[in-house]
């Protein structure tokens, strides 16, 4: 997890991924701001390198828990003070203390009982009305050496994501497949990867070179266009927003 944490930060300002990434997900917290009379509490679960608090704080008051050291070290000394070691599975806060919880790319390394925990304590510190969105790894036969590396437990389809969001208590307001357009791409690196043996590697992490991080980046954002009209039939991730009734 400690190699996992220092590839992503060092491409979670650059690489295509995490650039179309904040494309997808920037519509929906427009949504959700633009439903609150005052500024959003939120609460990013597996906040890691705290990256992404910085695209939360354009929309309330955030603050991000996480299990591993390393990474709020790192939050740390790039000046993140709202940040705390915990579980997603056990949250140190009182019931409907947040208008929103995120949890990206969290879900997919949990086994069902962590999984189930998690979301119920999501829901438990969700205001009524509050949001939850979240991101997770899709699709089972793109599961590649960075599944290795990222402890990755389970790969999401829409209708699984969808029942377990239900059953937690959750209205699911919008649910889509994300990187659609890079999906023959992606396919085939794991499949090539799948023939060879899968094994932890951080390649995939790699910033490509200057024209095919540039040519992908757009690609993700022709998609992201696309999807405040339509939801993508498959893609790598899944993405959900849903409500707390």
């Amino acid at each position: 997890m400690d190699r996992l944490l220092e590839a992503t930060a060092r491409a979670e300002r650059d690489h295509f991924w995490f650039r179309g990434f904040r494309r997808f997900v920037r519509p929906l917290l427009d949504d959700v701001s633009r439903g609150s009379a005052s500024r959003l509490r939120i609460l990013d679960c597996g906040c890691g390198t705290g990256n992404n608090l910085l695209m939360l704080r354009q929309h309330g008051d955030a603050s991000g828990i996480d299990i591993t050291w390393s990474g709020l070290a790192y939050a740390r000394s790039r000046g993140e003070r709202r940040v705390a070691q915990a579980s997603a599975t056990s949250l140190p806060f009182s019931d409907r203390e947040f208008d929103l919880v995120t949890s990206f790319d969290v879900l997919y390394a949990f086994d069902d009982t962590m999984e189930r925990d998690a979301l119920n304590e999501m829901y438990r510190v969700l205001r009524p009305g509050g949001h939850l969105l979240v991101n997770v790894a899709a699709l089972k036969f793109l599961t590649g050496n960075h599944s290795v590396l990222g402890g990755e437990v389970r790969r999401y389809h829409r209708q699984e994501l969808r029942d377990h969001l239900i059953r937690t208590g959750f209205e699911v307001k919008r649910l889509t497949y994300t990187n659609f357009t890079l999906l023959p791409i992606v396919a085939g690196v794991r499949y090539a990867q799948r023939l060879a043996g899968h094994r932890e590697s951080d390649l995939e992490m790699s910033v490509p070179a200057k024209p095919v991080n540039l040519t992908l980046a757009s690609a993700l954002a022709i998609e992201s266009v696309a999807l405040r009209f339509l939801n993508m039939p498959l893609g790598s991730s899944l993405l959900a927003l849903a409500r707390k009734p």
